[in-house]
């Protein structure tokens, strides 16, 4: 089902920023821990380097210049190596990371995306780490149209579909979305109300299941 907002196809910033807000809210729906720290980190950064130049402001307008001019360079320093860290932080530790967290079996998950300029491809590479063995990584390059119609409406069925196929601990969490591309090997390319029908049509046969094993079960009682 397609989101009632939209956004213009052609604003590749929107694309990639509409995709990343959809992963957290997919992965935390699933009961995913997510991690915070990256973020958090970069806010007590970038706070950090606002508070002081507030108070640099604070002070000169209060006291004058002359009264607090070796205060005010050694703010400016200050304000100058935040700002370096915070540059060095999104640049090189956080590096396109948009989700962290932990799946319900313990796995860990690390999501960063990419885009290159003015080509509507999303770039995204998977860091999965079991709680036992080595870390895998997962790179994908899809285009947004897959998941974006032509009015500029993101639909989350075949966007969660992707993930879902391709790391096994959100195959785990969720498989009916897991399964839709075994039921439609070109589900990428079918139409959302399509990708709609095959999930109704399999949480209709696993109810079916469901009934079917209670009306036994309850025939053994008696």
């Amino acid at each position: 089902m397609a989101s009632q907002e939209k956004i213009s196809v052609h604003n590749l910033a929107d694309l990639k920023n509409t995709s990343d807000d959809a992963i957290p809210n997919y992965l935390n729906s699933l009961k995913f821990k997510q991690d915070h720290k990256l973020v958090d980190t970069r806010l007590a950064l970038g706070y950090g380097a606002f508070a002081i130049a507030a108070a640099c402001f604070f002070w000169d307008y209060k006291l004058g210049f002359e009264a607090t001019k070796y205060y005010t360079a050694g703010a400016v320093a200050l304000y100058a190596l935040l700002n370096g860290v915070l540059t060095y932080w999104i640049g090189f530790v956080e590096k396109g990371t948009v989700y962290q967290g932990t799946a319900p079996d313990g796995t860990r998950i690390s999501i960063a995306t990419s885009t290159k300029k003015n080509i509507p491809v999303y770039n995204v590479k998977i860091t999965i780490t079991p709680k036992k063995g080595e870390p895998q990584t997962v790179e994908l390059a899809r285009s947004f149209t897959e998941w974006f119609d032509v009015q500029g409406h993101f639909v989350a069925l075949p966007f969660q579909v992707m993930l879902a196929t391709q790391v096994p601990a959100i195959a785990k969490a969720d498989p009916k979305r897991a399964q839709v591309a075994a039921s439609a090997p070109d589900f990428m390319n079918a139409d959302a109300s399509v990708l709609d029908a095959i999930l109704a049509s399999e949480s209709a046969a696993t109810g079916t299941e469901a009934a079917s094993s209670g009306k036994k079960s309850k025939r053994r009682k008696a």
